[in-house]
Protein backbone atom coordinates (compact mmCIF):
# COMPACT_ATOMS: atom_id res chain seq x y z
CA UNK A 1 0.00 0.00 0.00
CA UNK A 2 1.09 3.33 -0.52
CA UNK A 3 0.53 5.67 1.90
CA UNK A 4 0.02 9.27 1.07
CA UNK A 5 -1.49 10.56 4.40
CA UNK A 6 -1.63 9.22 7.79
CA UNK A 7 -2.14 10.94 11.19
CA UNK A 8 -3.26 10.76 14.69
CA UNK A 9 -7.38 10.96 14.82
CA UNK A 10 -8.98 10.83 18.30
CA UNK A 11 -8.59 8.79 21.38
CA UNK A 12 -11.84 7.29 23.02
CA UNK A 13 -12.80 5.32 25.54
CA UNK A 14 -16.74 5.06 24.88
CA UNK A 15 -18.43 4.60 21.80
CA UNK A 16 -19.67 8.15 21.26
CA UNK A 17 -16.51 9.11 21.09
CA UNK A 18 -15.59 7.04 18.12
CA UNK A 19 -15.23 8.94 14.56
CA UNK A 20 -18.19 9.24 13.04
CA UNK A 21 -17.28 9.46 9.44
CA UNK A 22 -17.98 5.54 8.88
CA UNK A 23 -14.70 4.56 7.67
CA UNK A 24 -13.87 0.93 8.07
CA UNK A 25 -11.22 -0.37 11.07
CA UNK A 26 -8.95 -2.72 11.85
CA UNK A 27 -7.62 -3.15 15.44
CA UNK A 28 -4.10 -3.96 17.14
CA UNK A 29 -3.80 -5.51 19.99
CA UNK A 30 -1.52 -7.16 22.16
CA UNK A 31 0.28 -7.23 25.61
CA UNK A 32 1.39 -4.12 26.74
CA UNK A 33 5.11 -3.44 25.54
CA UNK A 34 4.63 -6.22 22.73
CA UNK A 35 5.35 -3.82 19.96
CA UNK A 36 1.76 -2.13 18.44
CA UNK A 37 3.54 1.32 18.25
CA UNK A 38 6.86 -0.03 16.48
CA UNK A 39 4.01 -2.04 13.71
CA UNK A 40 1.61 0.94 13.49
CA UNK A 41 4.93 3.42 13.18
CA UNK A 42 6.60 0.94 10.40
CA UNK A 43 3.20 0.53 8.45
CA UNK A 44 3.21 3.92 8.15
CA UNK A 45 6.79 4.55 7.87
CA UNK A 46 6.27 6.95 10.22
CA UNK A 47 8.88 7.27 13.06
CA UNK A 48 6.38 8.83 15.76
CA UNK A 49 3.39 9.04 14.90
CA UNK A 50 2.22 6.12 17.36
CA UNK A 51 4.12 6.86 20.78
CA UNK A 52 6.02 4.07 22.18
CA UNK A 53 6.39 4.23 25.91
CA UNK A 54 9.35 3.68 28.18
CA UNK A 55 6.00 2.65 30.45
CA UNK A 56 4.12 -0.46 28.86
CA UNK A 57 0.74 -0.14 30.41
CA UNK A 58 0.41 3.27 29.81
CA UNK A 59 -2.16 3.36 26.21
CA UNK A 60 -4.66 3.82 28.46
CA UNK A 61 -7.45 4.93 25.30
CA UNK A 62 -8.54 3.29 22.02
CA UNK A 63 -6.07 5.17 19.51
CA UNK A 64 -7.58 5.89 16.25
CA UNK A 65 -5.16 6.60 13.50
CA UNK A 66 -6.68 7.89 9.65
CA UNK A 67 -4.74 6.80 6.92
CA UNK A 68 -4.78 7.83 3.18
CA UNK A 69 -8.10 9.44 4.53
CA UNK A 70 -9.74 5.76 3.51
CA UNK A 71 -9.40 3.85 7.00
CA UNK A 72 -8.49 3.41 10.64
CA UNK A 73 -5.46 1.20 12.45
CA UNK A 74 -6.88 1.43 16.39
CA UNK A 75 -4.43 0.96 18.44
CA UNK A 76 -6.00 -0.80 21.87
CA UNK A 77 -4.76 -0.76 24.92
CA UNK A 78 -2.05 -3.34 25.90
CA UNK A 79 -2.86 -5.85 28.41
CA UNK A 80 -1.76 -8.11 30.95
CA UNK A 81 0.73 -5.34 32.63
CA UNK A 82 0.80 -5.79 36.28
CA UNK A 83 1.92 -2.28 37.21
CA UNK A 84 -1.92 -1.18 36.41
CA UNK A 85 -4.10 -2.24 38.78
CA UNK A 86 -7.23 -4.66 38.71
CA UNK A 87 -9.66 -1.90 38.93
CA UNK A 88 -7.80 -0.22 35.68
CA UNK A 89 -7.40 -3.72 34.04
CA UNK A 90 -11.03 -4.28 34.28
CA UNK A 91 -11.94 -0.73 33.05
CA UNK A 92 -9.90 -1.43 29.88
CA UNK A 93 -11.52 -5.06 29.34
CA UNK A 94 -14.99 -3.41 29.09
CA UNK A 95 -13.72 -1.00 26.91
CA UNK A 96 -12.14 -3.24 24.24
CA UNK A 97 -15.24 -5.38 24.50
CA UNK A 98 -17.45 -2.93 24.05
CA UNK A 99 -15.17 -1.81 21.09
CA UNK A 100 -14.65 -5.06 19.96
CA UNK A 101 -18.32 -6.41 20.11
CA UNK A 102 -20.07 -3.58 18.97
CA UNK A 103 -18.13 -1.60 15.87
CA UNK A 104 -19.57 -2.44 12.83
CA UNK A 105 -16.87 -0.64 11.22
CA UNK A 106 -14.12 -2.99 12.53
CA UNK A 107 -13.36 -5.57 9.58
CA UNK A 108 -10.30 -7.27 11.20
CA UNK A 109 -8.31 -7.71 14.72
CA UNK A 110 -4.37 -8.07 14.52
CA UNK A 111 -3.45 -9.94 17.45
CA UNK A 112 0.39 -9.10 18.29
CA UNK A 113 2.47 -11.94 20.22
CA UNK A 114 6.32 -11.37 20.93
CA UNK A 115 7.95 -13.89 19.10
CA UNK A 116 10.51 -14.09 22.47
CA UNK A 117 8.53 -15.69 24.34
CA UNK A 118 5.53 -18.60 24.16
CA UNK A 119 2.31 -17.04 24.01
CA UNK A 120 0.86 -15.73 27.43
CA UNK A 121 -2.25 -17.08 29.15
CA UNK A 122 -3.87 -13.31 28.02
CA UNK A 123 -2.62 -14.16 24.46
CA UNK A 124 -4.31 -17.30 24.28
CA UNK A 125 -7.50 -15.70 25.58
CA UNK A 126 -7.22 -13.03 23.53
CA UNK A 127 -6.98 -15.14 20.51
CA UNK A 128 -10.10 -17.24 21.80
CA UNK A 129 -12.00 -14.27 22.22
CA UNK A 130 -11.10 -12.91 18.88
CA UNK A 131 -12.21 -16.47 17.13
CA UNK A 132 -15.58 -15.67 19.03
CA UNK A 133 -16.28 -12.47 17.16
CA UNK A 134 -16.04 -14.64 14.31
CA UNK A 135 -13.84 -11.65 12.94
CA UNK A 136 -10.75 -12.42 10.37
CA UNK A 137 -7.90 -12.40 12.00
CA UNK A 138 -3.96 -11.63 11.55
CA UNK A 139 -1.43 -13.14 14.49
CA UNK A 140 1.93 -11.01 14.42
CA UNK A 141 4.55 -12.84 15.95
CA UNK A 142 6.73 -9.67 16.91
CA UNK A 143 10.32 -9.02 17.57
CA UNK A 144 11.27 -11.64 15.55
CA UNK A 145 14.79 -10.37 14.67
CA UNK A 146 15.57 -10.91 18.09
CA UNK A 147 15.45 -14.68 17.85
CA UNK A 148 17.73 -16.51 16.14
CA UNK A 149 17.42 -17.78 12.36
CA UNK A 150 17.65 -21.34 13.59
CA UNK A 151 14.76 -20.60 16.60
CA UNK A 152 12.45 -19.25 14.19
CA UNK A 153 10.82 -22.29 13.00
CA UNK A 154 10.28 -23.64 16.57
CA UNK A 155 9.09 -20.18 17.53
CA UNK A 156 5.83 -20.72 15.17
CA UNK A 157 5.56 -24.15 15.71
CA UNK A 158 5.09 -23.12 19.84
CA UNK A 159 2.66 -20.63 18.50
CA UNK A 160 0.68 -23.00 16.48
CA UNK A 161 0.77 -25.19 19.06
CA UNK A 162 -0.51 -22.87 21.90
CA UNK A 163 -3.15 -21.10 19.53
CA UNK A 164 -5.53 -23.45 17.10
CA UNK A 165 -4.43 -21.64 13.95
CA UNK A 166 -6.28 -23.77 11.84
CA UNK A 167 -9.08 -21.30 11.03
CA UNK A 168 -10.07 -19.91 7.69
CA UNK A 169 -10.30 -16.32 9.22
CA UNK A 170 -6.52 -16.59 10.27
CA UNK A 171 -3.29 -15.96 9.10
CA UNK A 172 0.20 -15.71 10.89
CA UNK A 173 2.80 -13.52 9.41
CA UNK A 174 6.51 -12.92 11.30
CA UNK A 175 7.44 -9.07 11.89
CA UNK A 176 10.45 -6.98 12.53
CA UNK A 177 10.28 -3.18 12.50
CA UNK A 178 13.98 -3.05 12.90
CA UNK A 179 14.41 -5.13 9.73
CA UNK A 180 11.38 -3.92 8.43
CA UNK A 181 10.11 -7.59 8.13
CA UNK A 182 7.10 -8.61 6.03
CA UNK A 183 5.89 -5.18 6.19
CA UNK A 184 3.89 -6.35 2.37
CA UNK A 185 2.47 -8.95 3.98
CA UNK A 186 0.54 -7.34 6.85
CA UNK A 187 -0.60 -4.96 4.35
CA UNK A 188 -1.68 -7.34 2.00
CA UNK A 189 -3.86 -8.79 4.79
CA UNK A 190 -4.91 -5.24 5.63
CA UNK A 191 -6.07 -4.48 2.66
CA UNK A 192 -7.75 -7.46 1.29
CA UNK A 193 -9.63 -7.12 4.85
CA UNK A 194 -11.04 -3.79 4.04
Amino acid sequence: MIIKDSSYAISAVREDQYPTDNLPEVALSGRSNVGKSSLINTLLNRKNLARTSAQPGKTQTLNFYLVNHAFYLVDVPGYGYAKVSQKKREQFGIMIQDYLETRANLQGLIILVDGRHEPTKNDVAMYNYALYLNIPILVVCTKIDKVKKSQQNQVLAILKQKLDLNHDNVDVVTFSSVQKLHVQEVWQWIEQNL
